[in-house]
C-alpha cells in the first residue's frame, strides 16, 4: 500500500519545523514523518540522518512531500541527484511551495531553475554578511561572540517568578527554544528540585 511521506529540515537549533509541517498537512494526510533538525543545507542529503532513514523506509509507489525544494539538497546538483534517486525507486516527489510534481518534464525543468535560484540566494546572503563584517571592521566596531546563555540562571528565574517560557525569553532577550532547552536541562539535572515539574 502506497504512503504519503513528509520530510522537513531546519538548519539551526533556533528554528522549528512547525511551519513546514503545517504547510504540508494543509494539503496532504501524511502517513510518516522524517526530519533533520539543526542540519545545514550545505550538508549533502545522503549524509543527513533523517533523510537516510527516509530512504531506507520509502517504497515504490510512495509520495514524498516537502515544503520547498531547498529542503532536499545543498545545491542544484544535489537536489537533482536526490530527486532522480527517488524516482528510480518509484517514488513521486512533490514540493508545496513550488507547486508541482518534480518527476514530470516540466517539473524537472522548473526544479533545475529554482534550485539554481535558491543556490544563488544563499551565495548572495553570504556575500552580504561578509560585506557587513568588512564594513563593521572598517568603522572600528568590535564583532563580539554570540551571547552566552546561562541555562541555570534562565531556569532559576523562570521558576522563582512562575513565568511563562515566552516571558522568560523576553526577560533575557533570548529565543523561546533557548528557554525550552534551559528548562529541559533544569528538569534533567535536578537543579530546582523534583517540584520543578509543576510549572511546565
Amino acid at each position: 500500500m502506497s504512503a504519503i511521506i513528509g520530510y522537513v529540515r531546519v538548519s539551526t537549533e533556533e528554528q522549528q519545523t512547525g511551519a513546514q509541517r503545517h504547510a504540508i498537512e494543509s494539503r496532504y494526510k501524511v502517513d510518516r514523518w522524517f526530519s533533520d533538525d539543526a542540519v545545514s543545507g550545505a550538508t549533502k542529503a545522503t549524509r543527513r540522518d533523517g533523510f537516510s532513514s527516509l530512504m531506507t523506509y520509502i517504497r515504490d509507489g510512495d509520495t514524498l512531500v516537502v515544503n520547498a525544494i531547498d529542503r532536499l539538497g545543498r545545491d542544484t546538483v544535489d537536489v537533482l541527484e536526490t530527486v532522480e534517486r527517488l524516482h528510480a525507486e518509484g517514488v513521486a516527489v512533490v514540493s508545496i511551495r513550488e507547486g508541482f510534481e518534480l518527476g514530470t518534464p516540466v517539473g524537472k525543468a522548473m526544479l533545475t531553475m529554482l534550485a539554481a535560484i535558491a543556490e544563488l540566494e544563499r551565495t548572495n546572503i553570504k556575500a552580504r554578511q561578509m560585506a557587513g563584517i568588512v564594513k563593521a571592521r572598517a568603522e572600528g566596531r568590535r564583532l563580539g561572540r554570540a551571547k552566552h546563555i546561562d541555562d541555570r540562571a534562565v531556569a532559576t528565574w523562570r521558576w522563582e517568578n512562575s513565568e511563562t517560557i515566552s516571558r522568560t525569553a523576553q526577560h533575557f532577550g533570548i529565543s523561546v527554544p533557548s528557554v525550552k532547552r534551559a528548562w529541559r536541562r533544569a528538569k534533567a539535572e535536578g537543579w530546582l528540585g523534583p517540584s520543578v515539574k509543576r510549572v511546565g
